[in-house]
């Protein structure tokens, strides 16, 4: 089997093939971010863009899916496709899946399979919540030979699947062997675009949703006109012509997100807008869209947006001075 992994790789997994189900991560309506993030011309363009330049796949899954992470990918492993139908091989990818999400709050997470693939998970977060990963990999960390595949063999006779051996060895011989070091690149590529993701995940949640009842409508629009005040549940349920307790209850359903929650995401969104102005000060923009103080601002922008307000705002202009330079990109990786 595969040597040790270096040190910032995480231990392989367990082999056994009977996995438990997996944990779930997302707040309700999350699986709808996934989805439309999934047809989003953002994604669509990264995925590409991903998959030509590194040879790997790349796929965007929600939170506690249980299917095989990279299953459909145009750029799977022949070996691990060859096995994705049977049910123990199976079982032991979802596994990895499983053991990856375990462990991914803290950031990426990369774990081998049986055979020694690498995956790796990218988490995509909407503040402290994980609503999807970003998953790439099934690639080898050591140069596949004739005896490590054997290993793999006697793994599989063990667990009786029927599958030709001859093949599967080709296949597996045929796996790419990716240097440490250009993968972790490559992971933090992800991680990067996953921080886009993110971004974007908060707009959608601030949409407005389709065919939503009318006492919502005139919530969010008293939202959008008064957020620079000092706003109360009261206030908006007074505006929307309904109790403050069924205001609590349709409000949350319509958006996901409870009225202070939504809120807050209201008014960082107007913070962003505001930053697009290079002579825009981080305080004025706190106060103008609403915050009461800056200890409170800070909190609330990092935990929706996962950085500070300094560190969008620099990572805001030094991408657009790159684009100003001759040759710089006209729009972000």
């Amino acid at each position: 089997m595969a040597a040790a992994a270096p040190a910032w790789y995480p231990l392989p997994m367990n082999h056994a093939v009977c996995p438990t189900a997996l944990p779930t991560f997302s707040p309700p309506g999350a699986n709808d971010v996934v989805l439309r993030l999934q047809k989003s011309e953002l994604f669509r363009d990264y995925q590409q863009a991903f998959q030509n330049l590194t040879g790997l796949p790349l796929t965007l899954r929600a939170a506690g899916s249980f299917h095989p992470p990279l299953e459909g990918s145009r750029k799977l492993n022949p070996f691990c496709a060859l096995m994705a139908g049977r049910n123990k091989t199976c079982a032991a990818c979802l596994q990895v899946q499983q053991r990856i999400e375990d462990g991914a709050g803290e950031g990426p997470r990369t774990m081998e399979c049986f055979a020694g693939l690498s995956e790796s998970a990218v988490p995509v977060k909407v503040g402290e919540t994980i609503v999807g990963f970003l998953q790439t990999g099934q690639v080898l960390r050591q140069t596949p030979t004739a005896a490590r595949f054997r290993a793999v063999a006697r793994q599989l006779e063990k667990w009786n699947t029927e599958l030709d051996l001859p093949e599967l060895k080709g296949a597996y011989l045929q796996t790419r062997v990716v240097p440490a070091g250009e993968y972790a690149s490559v992971i933090n590529l992800l991680r990067i675009f996953a921080q886009h993701l993110a971004a974007f995940s908060n707009e959608i949640m601030l949409q407005q949703a389709v065919g939503e009842v009318p006492a919502i409508t005139r919530a969010r629009e008293f939202i959008a006109e008064h957020q620079a005040e000092v706003l109360s549940l009261k206030q908006v349920a007074q505006a929307a012509h309904i109790s403050e307790f069924y205001f609590c209850k349709v409000f949350k359903q319509a958006t996901g997100l409870t009225f202070t929650q939504y809120l807050a995401r209201t008014r960082v969104e107007t913070v962003k807008q505001l930053l697009l102005n290079p002579h825009t000060r981080i305080s004025e923009a706190c106060y103008e869209a609403g915050f009461q103080s800056l200890s409170q601002f800070n909190r609330v922008f990092h935990r929706i947006t996962g950085e500070s307000p300094t560190e969008y705002r620099d990572r805001l202009h030094l991408r657009v001075q790159s684009s100003d330079r001759p040759g710089g990109l006209s729009r972000a990786a």
